[in-house]
């Protein structure tokens, strides 16, 4: 295994929408292994293909205190919002490092997806585990969660991780 470059925003291969998977052969167990490593590397809790420059439907979660439940989601797709209450979480992003901001996205959702056996299979996820999911499918989508900041903050944040880039602080 090995750990993958995560795109930094405001790069603009993070705005590709990620094309469906079709069968899940070698070539994808040995990416999932390499995002999981890239994800916990990187302290996070979730990290979307198109993080790391690979424009395929895959998502790689765990949010277990131990890191060790990862959950790999092939072409998810968001089935019900089973609680549309919203539930406010602060969100952070391995593409947007350093920088947290609240959210509120629905608590309860169904999703449908593949796993690495090539089964499909449905999740009911609620709390941070439906938020991380609604979070990553964004990024599939060439969505970040700076676009539901304002205009200023994100621009700010921007211009801030394009002075690091500069500088050399950031990958």
């Amino acid at each position: 295994m090995s750990t993958l470059k995560i795109l930094i925003f405001p790069d603009p291969r993070l705005r590709t929408v990620a094309t469906a998977v079709g069968i899940v052969d070698g070539k994808i167990t040995t990416l999932v292994d390499n995002m999981l490593e890239t994800m916990y590397e990187g302290k996070g809790i979730g990290l979307a293909a198109t993080q790391v420059n690979v424009h395929k439907r895959i998502i790689v979660i765990d949010v277990s205190e131990e890191k060790n439940k990862p959950l790999v989601l092939i072409n998810p797709s968001l089935e019900e919002i089973i609680e549309p209450k919203k539930m406010p979480y602060s969100e952070g992003c391995l593409s947007v490092p350093g920088f947290y901001e609240e959210l509120e996205r629905p608590s309860k959702v169904k999703i449908k997806a593949t796993g690495l056996d090539n089964k499909n299979f449905s999740l009911e996820a609620e709390g941070i585990l439906s938020v991380v999911i609604q979070h990553e499918m964004d990024h599939l989508d060439g969505k970040i969660f700076v676009d539901y900041l304002t205009n200023l903050k994100r621009e700010i944040i921007r211009k801030k991780l394009s002075k690091q880039k500069k500088l050399g602080a950031t990958s």
